[in-house]
């Protein structure tokens, strides 16, 4: 077996960080679970995270120089199966964002159409490397990452779409956006951010009570605000050490909503206090920094890329959710990578660290 192709250039280090982290996300879904009728949903995550593995190593050993290749066909699948849903997609708690396959089991576009972006940004930059962008190619990126981004904001989905702006930008900063253009598009988005806050036209009622409910959510505690005000009494629960494991009141008792998924860090708190929440924080820096030397070890550019990318949505989901779980962020239903319960996070997750482990396994090669 040639060198570049062998599982002695994988990543060993970085998937014991990730099984660590699974493990513990198991544990937590199991405690968030113990009294209510989700118990047992530990055991789906347990599947989802063995086909998650599977993957991953089915995904390390193809070349990713040919996903490359074939971004522009899967960009079109990924616009397809957007559109799909919105024509025969699943409507859940008044969302339309699934495609019952079937057998219980439902899925996710907007998830894996995240990694066909990254993919599809490494190839568009890579195309453009060597030469200043100019505002024609900052325009083309945009409407690569805007169109996917409507159809999914459009579901409505507006914390999946935001997890699209990460690989904007780091396509845009790799690929060597000047200082005057980065001031000009910042102004032009406070503009547009301005006025439809102003407007209230550009977004839906339950979003603009999301963002309302975190500027002042005592002002409405049985309603828009209850969610963000009972994560940071769970959390502030846990005080040092945390109340122990099963041992959470706001969890056990039902207070905090939906623990298992967008608020399991808060439920990770209340039992294992502020120590566990730094020991967690820990654990995905490793994570980030394991994925930032693998990128900066890619052979090619596509490669730093692609990894780059991979690290900056996982960094915008864990910063957004647990910046929600404290109340400095609006609730947006972003998943916290390798914790949240959820079969299309978590084989997103692994899908992208297959395609990080076959750029690691390929590093050597020019």
């Amino acid at each position: 077996m040639r060198r570049f192709s062998s599982f002695r250039d994988f990543d060993w280090m970085l998937l014991t960080l990730v099984f660590l982290m699974s493990i513990i996300s198991v544990l937590e879904i199991k405690s968030a679970t113990l009294h209510t009728k989700f118990r047992g949903f530990d055991h789906k995550q347990i599947g989802f995270l063995l086909v998650g593995l599977a993957l991953m190593f089915l995904v390390s050993r193809i070349d990713y120089h040919w996903l490359v290749d074939i971004a522009p066909w899967a960009y079109g699948i990924g616009l397809l199966s957007l559109v799909a849903v919105k024509l025969v997609g699943t409507t859940v708690l008044g969302g339309k964002r699934w495609i019952n396959l079937g057998g219980g089991v439902h899925f996710q576009p907007s998830e894996w159409v995240k990694l066909v972006l990254i993919v599809m940004m490494a190839r568009y930059f890579w195309g453009l490397a060597g030469r200043d962008l100019s505002w024609v190619d900052i325009a083309k990126a945009f409407a690569m990452i805007g169109v996917p981004m409507v159809l999914v904001f459009k579901q409505p989905d507006l914390g999946t779409a935001l997890t699209y702006l990460p690989v904007l930008v780091v396509g845009l900063f790799l690929g060597g956006i000047r200082m005057k253009q980065t001031v000009v598009l910042l102004l032009l988005f406070a503009m547009i951010g301005g006025g439809a806050w102003l407007s209230g036209k550009r977004l839906k009622g339950y979003q603009m009570a999301r963002i309302n409910s975190f500027i002042n959510p005592d002002t409405d505690p049985r309603g828009t605000g209850y969610q963000i005000l009972q994560s940071k009494i769970a959390v502030g629960a846990g005080g040092l050490w945390g109340k122990g494991t099963n041992q959470g009141t706001q969890t056990q008792g039902d207070f905090l909503p939906i623990p298992y998924t967008d608020f399991i860090f808060a439920a990770f708190c209340e039992e294992h206090g502020f120590v566990g929440g730094v020991a967690i924080l820990l654990l995905y820096f490793l994570i980030l920094m394991r994925l930032i030397e693998n990128a900066q070890q890619a052979s090619d550019v596509p490669g730093t890329f692609i990894v780059m990318g991979v690290a900056a949505v996982l960094l915008f989901q864990i910063l957004v959710n647990i910046g929600m779980v404290v109340g400095l962020m609006p609730v947006t239903g972003i998943p916290l990578p390798l914790m949240s319960y959820g079969g299309s996070s978590i084989l997103f997750t692994f899908l992208a660290l297959g395609i990080v482990m076959n750029i690691r396994m390929r590093r050597f090669v020019n």
